[in-house]
């Protein structure tokens, strides 16, 4: 039981950094096109983003459609909130990368517990004699 508790632990920690390797990835995209002065052609080119070569067997194109979108309009926002577009990707990998820790954390602590957990469950009878014997 405690394999399954680990090999789902590890699973999630894969899918979990790689949404944010690839949060990173359309980021540092979006703003060299924005940052470019093609703020527009960014907005318009959206969809042309290309996705990198780790991803494309495992990420489905109308769930990067939405995360792309959802870029796009973050860095808009901060386009417009911020000082200059330059200056947005040395705060935003740190916070996303931050961001990913603590998820991390969380993965780890809920994992540990479950470990945990299955420790202190009692073994049935059958069990606690086959082993004493």
């Amino acid at each position: 039981m405690r394999t399954i508790v680990w090999g789902v632990f590890a699973l999630l920690t894969v899918c979990w950094t790689a949404l944010v390797a690839l949060s990173v990835q359309l980021t540092g995209w979006l703003l060299g096109a924005a940052g470019s002065g093609q703020a527009t052609a960014a907005a318009n080119s959206v969809g042309q983003w290309p996705m990198p070569t780790w991803a494309a067997v495992w990420v489905d194109p109308a769930w990067l459609q939405a995360l792309q979108a959802m870029w796009l309009d973050l860095v808009q926002w901060l386009g417009r909130v911020a000082p200059s577009s330059d200056g947005l990707m040395g705060w935003i990998t740190p916070l996303l990368w931050t961001g990913w820790g603590l998820g991390m954390l969380c993965l780890l602590v809920s994992a540990i517990g479950l470990h945990w957990l299955i420790g202190r469950v009692q073994k049935p009878a059958a069990l606690r004699s086959s082993v004493t014997t």
